[in-house]
């Protein structure tokens, strides 16, 4: 029970880390394609903090430690996020578009897609990304 206390915890801190980063790019990028800068860093940057608070706390992967190693993990955390990230974005975009006079409805719709990815995440990630060898 406390690892997935802990786990939902991280993923809180890694979702409001990406959609912060959202809307710090939204509100600085004059550009008319912010809408998916602002997607693509706040997917970066919660990817970064989400596999550091996992690779540490919840799998403390402690075998992983040449750069190669810590290399190889992060490309495989990264391909599981893909199914994940496209819930994510699914989310995100369809929440944009169904209600458009919603400000905050893109966030909502991330913050929603996050969640559900983030359930399957924990399993890629067990089976795949840090198992032991």
């Amino acid at each position: 029970m406390k690892l997935a206390l802990q786990y939902i915890f991280f993923a809180i801190i890694a979702t409001a880390a990406n959609l912060l980063a959202q809307a710090v790019v939204t509100a600085v990028d004059p550009t008319p394609f912010k809408f998916w800068s602002a997607l693509v860093a706040g997917t970066g940057t919660g990817l970064v903090v989400k596999y550091l608070l996992d690779k540490h706390y919840i799998f403390q992967a402690r075998h992983i430690t040449s750069a190669t190693d810590i290399g190889k993990s992060f490309f495989r955390y990264a391909l599981t996020g893909v199914l994940t990230t496209a819930i994510f974005w699914g989310l995100e975009v369809g929440f944009h578009h169904a209600f458009p006079a919603w400000p905050a409805a893109k966030y909502v719709g991330g913050a929603i897609g996050l969640a559900i990815g983030y359930v399957w995440k924990y399993q890629l990630d067990r089976r795949f990304t840090f198992a032991t060898p």
